[in-house]
């Protein structure tokens, strides 16, 4: 993480209760604190509440108590539509992309509330994946697991956010493609944009962030930075133990 020894935190989610069902909570009390230019993982057992964390955040799943800030706004409860305007973007896990449209008319989706900024975004983003322009004539459902992922945070990226929330982005890829998703996840900090990563994967997420949460229970277990939580004994043994891969 880059900044000053003091930086304002970019984006803040305190003590977030929220859930799909009426009296059905699957974030009880989570808390998690992002800082510009830094990549923080989020782990954890099944339904611990990462995505569901990563919904809420963006308006997907009802805040019933907690705040969620950008900089100095409250964003809670805020539309999708109104985030990503804010700088704000989310990558779903499943169907996150438009597998009629080619990758180009993918991008363009990306930009649809500003579609002058295309030519100058796309070729931006092109630099981080070179496929979306060699391919760029090609349809989404032409692609394999990986390929598609990297249109899905391509097309991410192309309002150019402050913030990208990223959804098991290696979940059913090859390990290849898995290492080509973490090491572009990296390099995205290089534009300027921070990344909060929920990851099955959790060995290799703590690998490359700056910070991880593990989330048990839809409240937080652990915090520290990616290469104390990879050495807890109590991290090794309670979740690192199911959820590492080699």
């Amino acid at each position: 993480m880059n900044g000053d020894a003091s930086p304002r935190s970019l984006l803040q989610a305190h003590n977030v209760v929220a859930g799909y069902l009426p009296g059905i909570d699957i974030l009880n009390g989570c808390s998690v604190e992002l800082f510009p230019n830094e990549i923080i993982g989020v782990i954890g057992p099944n339904g611990a509440g990462k995505s569901t964390l990563l919904k809420a955040i963006f308006g997907l799943v009802d805040v019933r108590s907690g705040t969620i800030r950008l900089g100095d706004d409250d964003i809670t409860g805020q539309s999708p539509h109104d985030l990503v305007t804010q700088g704000v973007s989310y990558v779903p896990q499943t169907q996150n992309v438009f597998p009629r449209l080619s990758i180009r008319e993918n991008l363009e989706m990306g930009v649809f509330q500003a579609p002058k900024m295309f030519e100058e975004r796309f070729a931006q983003v092109a630099e981080l994946f070179p496929l979306l322009a060699e391919r760029s004539s090609q349809r989404a459902d032409g692609l394999s697991g990986g390929e598609r992922q990297m249109v899905a945070i391509g097309r991410a990226l192309m309002m150019d956010p402050k913030v990208v929330l990223l959804d098991e982005p290696s979940a059913g890829l090859s390990p290849a493609y898995q290492d080509q998703v973490f090491e572009r996840i990296t390099h995205i900090t290089g534009l300027g944009v921070s990344l909060i990563v929920v990851e099955q994967n959790a060995r290799r997420c703590l690998q490359i962030c700056d910070r991880g949460y593990v989330l048990d229970q839809g409240t937080n277990a652990h915090t520290g930075t990616g290469d104390d939580l990879l050495s807890d004994p109590q991290v090794i043994q309670l979740y690192l133990g199911t959820l590492a891969r080699a």
